[in-house]
This record gives structure tokens, sequence and C-alpha cells, in this order.
């Protein structure tokens, strides 16, 4: 089995505390991410209702979860299932105060790049990261504008 793991740190100016929030919090991610029913506690199973996108003939997914460790405000961690090369991996969010900031380190490992479509799964999650993680940045920065 060839693995593979999708790491990003961001620097984002907001505290720790608003930034647990956003990828703790079922609405505020699926203000970034996907709908969800994801609740912040140990052992809780969850989904993520990944819509269809029919211009690039993707029919939508289901991603099955698992909260695997959940430390607030600082490290939340959860397994990722859809199938094949993308079974049973794992995503994870370690925050850390950095002055008024947060450096947030993000990882999505375990990827199978051994099976049919192995690579493409993991070229499609880098994409979907690098996305999500831009989108989470704009929501963050958002909440600052607000009265």
């Amino acid at each position: 089995m060839i693995n593979n793991t999708i790491q990003r740190e961001l620097h984002l100016p907001q505290p720790r505390e608003q930034v647990w929030e956003a990828i703790a919090n079922r609405d505020a991610l699926a203000d970034w991410m996907y709908p969800n029913d994801f609740e912040p506690r140990v052992g809780h199973p969850f989904t993520f209702q990944v819509p269809p996108k029919p211009e690039v003939g993707f029919e939508g997914l289901i991603v099955r979860c698992e909260v695997l460790e959940c430390e607030p405000p600082g490290w939340l961690m959860f397994s990722w299932s859809v199938a094949g090369p993308v079974e049973n991996t794992r995503v994870s969010f370690r925050l850390e105060s950095e002055g008024d900031g947060t450096r947030l380190l993000f990882e999505h490992a375990g990827f199978d790049l051994s099976q049919p479509g192995g690579k493409q799964a993991f070229g499609g999650a880098q994409y979907g990261w690098a996305m999500m993680l831009e989108k989470l940045t704009t929501v963050l920065s958002n909440q600052g504008n607000q009265p």
C-alpha cells in the first residue's frame, strides 16, 4: 500500500477559540465545508453531504466520519471514509495560539494510492481541501466584519 498525506498550515488573525468554533460547530462547518450532522464528541458518527456538480460529471457523495479525538480548543481528529482508496482516512486540525491569531495545522492522511482510482481521489482531495480551507479563511474574515 502506498499512502499519501495532504498537509496545510494556515496563519489566521482570529483567536484560537474563534477558529475552533469554525471547525467544531456543525453550522459553521457547513458554511465552509458541507452540510453535516457533526458533534464535537469522541465516538460520534456523522456524515458530510457533498452536493453534486453536474457540470463536471460529479454526482455528489456521502462522506462517513467518526470523531476520534476532540480536545477543545486545540485538537480535532475524525475519520473520513467514502470508498476504495479513501476508506478510513484521517482528518485532523491542530490549533496553536500565535500572538493574537492562530496557527492551524491541517492534515488528511491515509490515502491508498495503490488502489484503482487512488491517485485521482488524492488529487481531488488536494483540490477540495485547498478550496475549503480558502473558504474557511473567508468565512472567518467575514465574521470579523459583522456588527
